[in-house]
């Protein structure tokens, strides 16, 4: 191959030129994108409202407000969002439905592309808006994995595998380079940390005890000798440190990887609700793989298929110089741009500028992890930082250590209190921790995170509190039922408990999976008097306030 500089540019950049090989595994992963997409919106339109609507906990409406108060006409780079048109409740809603119809689009191969970038714009909108309810990696990860996804699919209304235009070898690489690093960056954070458990190998101890949304099958695993809590947490920082390297080693080493990988991630979703957080990696997992050794996994009357698919893809690759080239569709139509050598170049330059951003982003905040001290230009990477498509990765650099909920409570005396049940989290001890993973319900998660903390540091407990003075029913919606149906309580308060699992006698004898204890108030118990104003009429006395 002739090295070069526009040679090597277009065998990075050109997707004719690009890896002929991973055609199955890109048709794979987008398919899977795309089901992470739709299940990322589905679970949106039902808590989008409640979260961020005009009468939700954090209105996206407040937020962009102060946003454009302090920065002008500079907020639309620093918050990009279709919110800017209109926050209310049916523009939320819209996003949500564009997205999902997107989504599907995504998932049976339709216009890639265009699915694509509408299911990033939509989702980008409201990561932008929604404050501490989209501070999560899972949604930096999903922004990265889908704005690389752009350049990495193929074109066309119905591409099919795109055998004309394989995947460009740089968005391949960007996205294993993201898979790398959510892995690698985890594992070096865990020891970076300091963290006594991972250093002990305890870490794994109480760890499927006091997750955010446990699972019945973590209830199991969490009673296993402390042997084999050991060893996966070893065996946790051996994979985050050490195994993901195979992916830069040839081809039968980056198999072996994925088929350890694989299966434990699958584990890690059998035992938590992390969201779609495994489910992408799982995805990205899959361009570890090539074709060769896809077509001999798939079941023998599934090959002539495949193998059609191919043949007829190809039939459409013909010359730049044939004339009847126009009648085969937009895919010839990519091709004759070889035909306008300027706008071939403007076209790779702003593809290389973009994809060379991100990596450059990438890789510094990588380098600031392995090497605080070490100074290198952060401009770049300030500037991607509003879009969440080049992230710094770290994951369970600390392990709780102890479960805490918060529950709100309502009364109509201030003696009496009944709950608002939750949908997701903890709460009757008698009810074993469901599977609900890839659906997030973040509103149950962030109080997850409230409850390792302090009210004051939280304030969706206290907007909460005071919705609930009102029975508002977006934020109502956010619970599974609503004790004070006729008329609101004339007090709200959040109260804190800890939860343990239960031994296995105590569940053999009781038939519960939690038992809690209760530790007092978590925030202020309020009122609103006739005035309509809102009052504190307890405060909490614990080392928590």
């Amino acid at each position: 191959m002739d090295w070069a500089p526009a040679s090597a540019v277009r065998w990075l950049l050109d997707s004719e030129h690009g890896a002929s090989d991973r055609l199955i595994p890109r048709w794979i992963f987008l398919r899977w994108l795309g089901f992470i997409y739709f299940s990322a919106f589905f679970s949106l339109i039902f808590q989008i409202r409640g979260l961020i609507g005009p009468e939700g906990i954090l209105p996206a409406g407040d937020y962009l407000q102060a946003v454009a108060h302090s920065l002008g006409h500079a907020r639309f780079w620093y918050a990009p969002t279709l919110l800017w048109f209109s926050s209310g409740s049916h523009m939320l809603v819209a996003i949500c439905c564009v997205g999902m119809a997107a989504a599907v689009l995504l998932a049976f191969n339709l216009w890639p592309r265009g699915a694509l970038a509408a299911c990033f714009v939509c989702f980008v909108s409201f990561v932008s808006a929604a404050g501490d309810f989209s501070s999560y990696q899972s949604d930096g990860m999903l922004l990265e994995a889908g704005f690389i996804a752009l350049f990495f699919a193929p074109p066309g209304f119905r591409p099919r595998l795109g055998v004309v235009h394989p995947p460009s070898r740089a968005s391949l690489f960007l996205l294993q380079w993201e898979w790398f690093r959510i892995y690698f960056e985890s594992g070096v954070v865990k020891i970076a940390s300091g963290e006594p458990q991972w250093r002990n190998m305890t870490a794994m101890d109480e760890y499927y005890q006091n997750g955010p949304l446990p699972t019945w099958i973590g209830w199991y695993l969490q009673h296993l000798p402390h042997w084999f809590h050991a060893s996966t947490a070893y065996a946790t920082l051996a994979l985050e440190l050490g195994l993901v390297w195979m992916l830069f080693l040839p081809r039968r080493w980056r198999i072996l990887c994925f088929f350890v990988v694989t299966p434990w991630q699958i584990g890690i979703i059998l035992t938590a609700n992390y969201t779609f957080l495994n489910y992408l990696v799982l995805a990205l997992g899959f361009l570890l793989l090539d074709d060769r050794l896809l077509l001999s996994l798939v079941p023998r009357r599934w090959k002539p298929y495949l193998c059609n698919q191919l043949k007829a893809d190809r039939v459409t690759e013909v010359p730049a110089t044939d004339p009847g080239a126009a009648e085969l569709g937009s895919s010839s139509k990519t091709r004759n741009l070889s035909t306008h050598p300027q706008l071939t170049a403007v076209k790779f330059s702003l593809i290389g500028l973009m994809l060379g951003w991100i990596f450059y982003s990438t890789t510094a905040q990588m380098i600031w992890i392995l090497w605080p001290s070490l100074k290198v230009p952060t401009t770049p990477v300030e500037a991607l930082d509003p879009f969440r498509i080049a992230n710094r990765y770290g994951l369970f650099a600390v392990m709780t250590r102890g479960r805490y909920e918060i529950e709100f409570q309502g009364s109509e005396d201030g003696q009496a209190w009944e709950a608002y049940p939750f949908r997701y989290k903890p709460q009757d001890p008698s009810k074993p921790p469901g599977i609900y993973a890839p659906y997030q319900p973040r509103f149950d998660w962030n109080l997850w995170f409230a409850s390792l903390g302090s009210w004051r540091q939280y304030p969706i407990v206290l907007s909460t509190e005071i919705q609930l003075l009102s029975n508002d029913p977006d934020v109502l919606a956010l619970f599974a039922g609503n004790p004070f149906l006729h008329e609101p309580p004339r007090q709200v308060r959040a109260v804190l408990w800890q939860y343990w699992f239960t031994t296995v006698e105590e569940k053999r004898k009781t038939g519960l999976w939690w038992r809690r204890q209760f530790l007092g108030l978590y925030a202020p118990a309020i009122t609103r008097d006739t005035d309509g104003r809102i009052r504190a009429v307890e405060w909490p006395t614990s080392a928590r306030q």
